[in-house]
């Protein structure tokens, strides 16, 4: 990925550099968008995923500011083991970006208990794993921002889409996002939520085909999904100084899918 942004100096309110982030599902899509641009405003990243070798070519892109960091999130040792990682290496956590999610596509009649567990273990109680240690981290320090990766299906309903876990999912991430932000905010952390809309992703790619695509994205304002470096602004200021009076707070970036 070239870089496209603005370089930290000159831009103080958006400038990571010093900085440690957590990037969680980084091994591709929009996980590893996140990792890249963070890195790109001078950030040192710990890219995590399941996919070792995924993990591994970010990081050799970005030798100095990636380390790449397998693991399964489900696994509360693994998730411990991270956040270890990670101030071994740098010594604090000031950024968490809470991005490993996964789907089911079925109608909810069809949808068993078992695969919509499967769902909110990833989407649920591993991103509370991820916050309640890093948080505690960022609590010692006094000073951090979580950013947990919600979706506008936990806004609204999927309707196009049957996915009852997915969406039961991101509508838990946004109240969480909340109560961990009234929790901490007196304390020097933020937490605050991304709810995208489509994008492009391995999760979403088939979404963008064909005519169901075309009809899909003809009822939305702008028309189209969203573009991969549409998510690139919204990132940087959660993370950053530039929202650094804003908490509890879920940002929308879906091209006006929610608004009609």
């Amino acid at each position: 990925m070239s870089s496209r942004h603005t370089t930290a100096a000159g831009d103080p309110l958006f400038d990571l550099t010093g900085r440690t982030a957590i990037v969680t599902g980084a091994s591709s899509g929009l996980g590893r968008r996140f990792a890249e641009v963070l890195a790109e405003r001078g950030a040192h990243v710990v890219a995590v995923a399941r996919r070792a070798d995924a993990l591994d070519a970010l990081a050799e892109a970005h030798p100095r500011q990636v380390l790449s960091a397998p693991c399964d999130l489900t696994d509360e040792e693994q998730a411990r083991d991270v956040v270890k990682r990670a101030l071994a290496w740098q010594g604090r956590i000031d950024i968490l970006v809470n991005n490993a999610g996964i789907t089911s596509v079925q109608p909810a009649e069809e949808e068993d208990t078992a695969t919509f567990g499967a769902v909110m273990d990833v989407n649920v109680n591993a991103l509370f794993r991820m916050c309640h240690y890093v948080g505690r981290v960022m609590l010692d320090q006094g000073s951090g921002s979580i950013v947990n990766v919600a979706s506008i299906n936990g806004l609204v309903a999927s309707w196009t889409i049957p996915e009852a876990g997915y969406c039961a999912s991101k509508g838990a991430v946004i109240s969480l996002t909340r109560e961990l932000a009234a929790q901490w905010a007196d304390r020097g952390v933020r937490v605050n939520a991304l709810a995208p809309g489509y994008f492009p992703s391995e999760l979403t790619e088939d979404l963008f085909m064909g005519e169901a695509g075309e009809r899909r994205f003809r009822r939305m304002p702008m028309r189209r999904g969203g573009r991969e470096d549409e998510l690139d602004g919204a990132l940087v200021f959660l993370s950053s100084n530039g929202s650094s009076y804003m908490t509890g707070q879920t940002l929308v970036i879906d091209g006006g899918w929610t608004a009609v």
